[in-house]
């Protein structure tokens, strides 16, 4: 219903424009607005199969660019993610079952959702688990049989498609920003220690 709401919001908009006159501004229906134009995507909180699936219903009737995050029990609907061509943000999955909605949690959901060609990154949902174990989380999505350069994608690249900002990061490449940080050794061996970080070129960091 709301996104009903925001579609006679937005055809009112526009006859208003059209006359000259002002509209009182409905800032709720303004960003659902932006969703319906597919100017941001909808970004559904979801952690079962029947609420992945209602919004995967939601998007195709609206046409809306979606993203499914948490999708605990998202590799029970692989099928349909992947024809859908819908990304999956994974997590977090250090939590414990504290609501029946995570009764299922596991590290295999980003395994297998991976191996299947869904784009996936991984959260960590800070500040639910603090965001500095993203690379432990990384490491045992490869324990549990995540190929370990899809793992380090699922932490850099990947969440840079997902929110389309890979132009600029999630990778080391010509013409995006120079971000990065130096380390001590492998990025998904605990412990492994940050030596340097630098910001758009600039060193903002080292250990001395």
């Amino acid at each position: 219903q709301a996104f009903i709401d925001a579609q006679v919001y937005g055809i009112k908009k526009q006859k208003y424009l059209e006359d000259g006159e002002i509209l009182d501004r409905e800032l709720g229906l303004e960003t659902l607005l932006e969703v319906l134009q597919r100017k941001m995507p909808l970004r559904a909180h979801a952690h079962r199969a029947d609420d992945i699936m209602t919004a995967l219903r939601i998007a195709e009737e609206f046409g809306l660019e979606l993203i499914i995050e948490h999708g605990t029990e998202a590799h029970k609907l692989i099928a349909e993610l992947t024809e859908a061509n819908i990304p999956i943000v994974i997590g977090p999955s250090f939590s414990n079952r504290a609501k029946v909605e995570m009764a299922e949690i596991s590290w295999k959901t980003a395994v297998r959702l991976n191996e299947a060609g869904v784009l996936v990154a991984l959260t960590t949902d800070h500040s639910v688990t603090p965001v500095q174990y993203l690379p432990l989380c990384a490491a045992l999505a490869v324990k549990h049989g995540m190929d370990e350069m899809e793992a380090l994608k699922a932490i850099t690249i990947n969440p840079a498609k997902i929110l389309k900002q890979d132009h600029r990061i999630g990778s080391l490449e010509a013409n995006k920003d120079a971000d990065m940080v130096v380390m001590s050794g492998h990025p998904l061996d605990w412990r492994t220690r940050i030596e340097r970080v630098y910001i758009n070129g600039a060193k903002v960091y080292e250990v001395i």
